[in-house]
């Protein structure tokens, strides 16, 4: 199966998503929500300098949105944060050397920028509410909408000011239903490793990053997300 090449350019926005090996839950309870959202601060202020501009955790996979200031940054990024993740999640479960933790790398698809970042957004803070595990977007403890909402200014300070400004009234934005049309078109650049954006510009991403050839032939339907 032809392998897409993973783009990691600066000042790009990226869609960034990993999911549980097998599907199993990764997300069991408090505690490893709480782990993986302190390892995301950790990398963030340690490890590379990030923006985080939105993110949500769902109990057997997660997804961040992110826009790295150096070339390389994303990788180096994402490889301490999940090694790491892996690594202390199998500390407290006991399972060293039993396993994986995640299905594979994680996936990263660009993102264009005006109303496909903010369909983009949309789309994965309103996770919890299409999975039925919350009425409202914020009432999801484990994302961007509650930190945007509900946290102090430290957590509030931990997302990045995003590269487009949010409607008026947020709140109610995030909590109306997404346009069928942007949930279709999302999850087709997921399931076919696509960038998420007009057609000319997706375009102008494969040439730009030399992605053409192996998007001719992206092999079997990826798994939904």
């Amino acid at each position: 199966m032809a392998r897409i090449e993973r783009v990691d350019i600066a000042d790009e926005i990226y869609h960034v998503i990993n999911r549980g090996n097998g599907r199993q839950t990764i997300f069991r309870d408090e505690e490893d929500f709480l782990l993986f959202e302190s390892l995301l601060e950790e990398a963030k202020k340690s490890v590379v300098d990030m923006r985080v501009l939105a993110y949500v955790l769902m109990p057997n996979h997660w997804h961040l949105i992110l826009q790295p200031k150096k070339d390389g940054d994303l990788s180096f990024f994402m490889h301490w944060l999940t090694t790491t993740h892996t690594r202390k999640d199998h500390v407290k479960t006991k399972t060293i050397g039993g396993g994986h933790l995640y299905q594979g790398r994680y996936k990263s698809f660009l993102v264009d920028s005006d109303k496909y970042f903010l369909s983009v957004i949309k789309y994965i803070e309103r996770n919890p509410v299409r999975a039925k595990l919350s009425i409202n977007c914020e009432d999801w403890r484990w994302g961007s909408a509650w930190r945007r909402i509900y946290g102090d200014n430290k957590q509030k300070k931990f997302l990045s000011p995003p590269p487009e400004p949010f409607p008026d009234h947020y709140r109610k934005w995030i909590n109306t239903n997404d346009k069928e049309e942007d949930l279709l078109k999302i999850r087709n650049c997921v399931n076919k490793g696509v960038p998420y954006g007009g057609d000319k510009w997706s375009e102008q991403m494969i040439e730009k990053h030399s992605l053409f050839s192996t998007l001719r032939n992206p092999g079997r339907p990826k798994k939904k997300y």
